[in-house]
């Protein structure tokens, strides 16, 4: 693999660009691999990467039914925060926000990552109390965060309207070290190193069976033939369910779309991120000037991927009592991604009843900012059978009561 550099560039643009290699080989598939990572969207991706690195594991293959990336990792806004409440949200969420810091560097692929801060706005008295004790938790947790007052909200956002005619502005959960990265880019940095190791990333490969002998797993069937592998994990979304039911076990999640729409660029304004959970609506401002909008679930189950206009105008109408300047930008486009939710809005990283399957799902509309630590943690579990930072999240806790409870800490789960 060719290292990425400023040397690099100006070699090649004395050349015309004439010398890059594709990012990552066009692998076709082998008869058997070690393991195989169903789903090449950032987690699958990241696991994929942490078994080589970590674990020395490389006969792996990540299989995807579309194109790398073209799933919820490709349709998500891009925010990156760590403050959950509970002890085992926080340890996994902080420890993918850890790892953004460095992955540039890391994968010697530039992911953007801008520790820009994020606010998550209290407009009830209610939010103000559940925001202090979150901020008390994470203290205790070594996740920095601090409750602001509204001067200092107005003071990180000029263009936030802090009398709202129906939820002012009372104060906010700031996170300084969270913020976005580029969600392409996550993907496609790691699709190069684990490529670069040896791995075979195979797009438009999708499993239509999946094979076991004696309750345990031999294999895969797709359209692209059989193939045989030890060990198989799920990484697939909205989809989990589905592929759960080719391997005779279900799951506690439903799947449903959450919409997102950007509208037309405009001058910068707006340089942290701001969630508001009471009125379920958030916004950030992109590199090229776009303001980069979304809200809350739909109500129903579906597997859309397109925005439905009520909902845009619930999530629109909210913010414009927040920001009245948005009122006056044009729409550039919406659309929408398949979220799993569980029900208590954690996700789950588990051993499956089949023997060698494992499943890493359930991560609602928050996913993209816990990349590399789902990555981390689910890679260990595949190579030991167990793993500090994914224990708390197995399957057997919904038998043995044992939630982690996110609802509220959360708000609309992002």
């Amino acid at each position: 693999m060719k290292k990425y550099s400023v040397f690099a560039v100006a070699r090649e643009a004395m050349r015309h660009h004439t010398g890059w290699n594709r990012a990552w080989r066009d692998a076709q598939p082998k008869k058997r691999y070690d393991v195989i990572i169903i789903g090449a969207g950032g987690h699958g991706l990241a696991t994929a990467y942490y078994l080589g690195k970590n674990f020395g594991i490389t006969n792996v293959a990540i299989l995807e039914k579309g194109w790398l990336g073209g799933g919820n990792t490709g349709r998500n806004t891009t925010i990156i925060r760590s403050n959950y409440l509970q002890d085992p949200s926080a340890a996994i969420y902080e420890k993918a926000r850890s790892l953004y810091e460095t992955m540039s560097q890391d994968l010697n692929y530039n992911v953007m990552f801008s520790p820009r801060g994020v606010i998550m706005l209290a407009q009830t008295e209610h939010e103000v109390r559940g925001y202090k004790r979150t901020a008390h938790a994470n203290m205790l947790q070594g996740v920095t965060t601090e409750f602001i007052g509204p001067e200092k909200v107005k003071e990180l956002v000029p263009i936030i309207n802090l009398d709202g005619p129906r939820y002012p502005v009372l104060g906010g959960l700031w996170q300084a070290r969270g913020g976005t990265a580029r969600h392409d880019a996550v993907a496609w940095g790691y699709a190069r190193a684990c490529s670069d190791m040896g791995m075979d990333v195979i797009q438009k490969c999708e499993v239509t069976g999946i094979r076991q002998e004696n309750g345990k797993v031999v294999g895969v069937s797709t359209n692209r033939g059989d193939i045989d592998c030890g060990k198989l994990g799920m990484v697939v979304a909205g989809h989990s369910g589905h592929l759960a039911d080719m391997a005779g076990f279900r799951l506690p999640i439903e799947s449903v779309a959450l919409q997102a729409l950007v509208s037309e660029p405009i001058k910068p304004c707006m340089d942290v991120v701001v969630m508001a959970n009471t009125v379920h609506g958030y916004m950030s401002q992109s590199d090229k000037g776009e303001m980069v909008i979304g809200g809350g679930t739909d109500g129903y189950n579906n597997y859309t991927q397109r925005g439905s206009f009520h909902h845009i105008e619930e999530t629109v109408r909210a913010l414009v009592e927040t920001f009245p300047m948005v009122s006056r930008l044009k729409m550039l486009r919406q659309w929408g991604g398949i979220v799993d939710v569980t029900g208590d809005r954690s996700p789950i990283l588990s051993k499956t009843p089949v023997e060698g399957i494992f499943i890493n799902s359930g991560w609602g509309t928050g996913g993209f900012k816990a990349i590399p630590g789902s990555g981390w943690g689910f890679a260990e579990l595949m190579a030991k059978g167990h793993s500090p930072l994914t224990e708390a999240f197995g399957l057997n806790r919904f038998q043995e009561g044992r939630f982690i409870d996110e609802s509220v800490a959360a708000g609309v789960a992002h």
